[in-house]
């Protein structure tokens, strides 16, 4: 099977805002670890805090993770600011299309970030939404496996 996102950029500080603003998209759904924070680190840098804080002028911001660590998600959700959702399920898309009726969301004005074309992306597509693929936010410093991993991954990805 393969995966075509509508963006695959390097990193959530590459998303070009104004482009999303003039397709009509309004909200921007993200993955949390390695597309928001580092993974399993349970706090947000201050660039990408400052970067949400521009986004968060125009956008409505929330998070669906597939993480189902209790201690973390309380970590998490303690220094987030926005909706945030859990045990997803990604690529299913049930918890995701609960998490955009309760917000009023609708596909055709979401755009879904992540970094994993199987899950995020996926999940994305399933919905009907815009999709943008990133890089893991730490792609610097992640272990050889991790980016060989990664690699193998995008190997699902259709690029044309």
């Amino acid at each position: 099977m393969f995966i075509k996102p509508d963006y695959d950029i390097e990193n959530i500080y590459a998303i070009n805002l104004e482009e999303l603003k003039a397709l009509g998209i309004s909200a921007l759904l993200f993955d949390l670890d390695s597309t928001l924070m580092g993974s399993k680190t349970g706090y947000y840098t201050e660039k990408t805090l400052e970067w949400l804080k521009n986004v968060k002028k125009d956008f409505f911001v929330g998070v669906v993770s597939n993480n189902y660590n209790p201690s973390y998600m309380e970590k998490v959700r303690a220094c987030t600011d926005f909706p945030i959702v859990f045990e997803a399920h990604k690529p299913n898309i049930k918890v995701t299309k609960t998490f955009m009726d309760e917000y009023g969301l609708k596909p055709s004005t979401t755009c879904f970030v992540g970094d994993r074309p199987l899950t995020d992306i996926l999940c994305g597509k399933r919905l009907g939404c815009k999709t943008i693929l990133v890089d893991s936010i730490t792609a610097d410093i992640e272990k050889p496996i991790v980016r060989f991993a990664r690699k193998l991954e995008r190997l699902s990805i259709r690029k044309y």
